[in-house]
């Protein structure tokens, strides 16, 4: 009886847990397209509020003993910390620029990257099948790039940036500091559109309600990666990729063509395909360490 409550306890949490993710990955999406829309705040000083709501949210669950924090020298996460600036600016400029769909889209571009530095500077072999999957990811995404009516040079820049810097990085502190000193270099500090400016008390509850979900979204993440399996988290993974399209057309009445459509079933079915293959090789891994003697 004892292990029938427990058991149903552990599941609980792990729904709980879910639920939280799928919520908070989802709203910040939405919440910053609408922050970028409807109220136009710089996007550096956004992804700093992020930098400082996830610290000052981590620092409060250390003193819960929620976790063990442990500590690094500065010198060995200082580009560690530059490249997460660089995550979280470039894919909120990414989102800014563009549509919903492409901005998520563009995100899937991450895997074939990662393969494409694992191969080039690491050696790292990979087997036919894994980078057979690439080919519909790739073409999925430059289909709905190429069909889609809002599509302009400086939004593929800066998701063509993210992609990259999301392929090297994750640090809150260390990168709060730093873009702390870069953001006077590249957003007005007052007047309209300014750091300090006329900013309504809806358009700051708004941005302030943004860095509580960032928070959540990188707690809850780190959650799941350590009480699930991996199959859950990519399955997961890929039904939020589902429900932030569907709802970025809904809510942003984002134009969608028949060609963009079949360019995000192309990367869907890469990204599944990838999953697939992906977790088959490494239970045959496990499979044979555990074979040995």
């Amino acid at each position: 009886m004892a292990e029938m409550l427990f058991g149903f306890s552990a599941n609980r949490r792990i729904l709980a847990g879910l639920l939280v993710n799928l919520l908070s990955s989802i709203c910040i999406v939405f919440i910053n397209k609408w922050i970028y829309v409807h109220y136009g705040f710089p996007n550096m000083t956004l992804t700093l509020v992020h930098f400082v709501v996830t610290w000052l949210g981590l620092y409060i669950c250390q003193k819960m003993d929620i976790f063990a924090p442990k500590s690094l020298p500065v010198r060995r996460i200082v580009w560690l910390a530059l490249s997460f600036c660089g995550f979280v600016a470039f894919t909120n400029l990414s989102l800014q620029n563009n549509s919903i769909g492409t901005y998520q889209l563009a995100k899937a571009m991450t895997t074939p990257v990662i393969i494409l530095i694992q191969t080039t500077y690491y050696k790292k072999t990979f087997s036919t099948k894994i980078k057979l999957t690439l080919v519909p990811i790739t073409l999925g995404v430059i289909l709905n790039s190429y069909y889609d009516v809002r599509f302009n040079l400086l939004g593929t820049v800066f998701a063509t940036l993210g992609v990259l810097v999301t392929s090297l990085y994750q640090v809150a502190p260390l990168s709060s500091v730093f873009l702390l000193g870069v953001v006077p270099l590249f957003e007005p500090l007052s007047g309209d559109g300014g750091i300090f400016g006329p900013w309504s008390l809806p358009a700051l509850a708004t941005v302030l309600f943004s860095g509580v979900v960032a928070f959540l979204v990188n707690l809850s993440i780190y959650w799941i990666i350590g009480n699930t399996s991996a199959v859950t988290y990519n399955m997961f993974g890929h039904f939020k990729f589902c429900i932030t399209l569907v709802g970025g057309y809904l809510l942003f009445h984002d134009p969608l063509s028949l060609n963009q459509a079949l360019g995000i079933l192309c990367t869907l079915a890469g990204i599944l395909s990838y999953t697939h293959f992906k977790l088959i090789e490494q239970e045959e891994g496990k499979s044979r360490l555990a074979q040995r003697p």
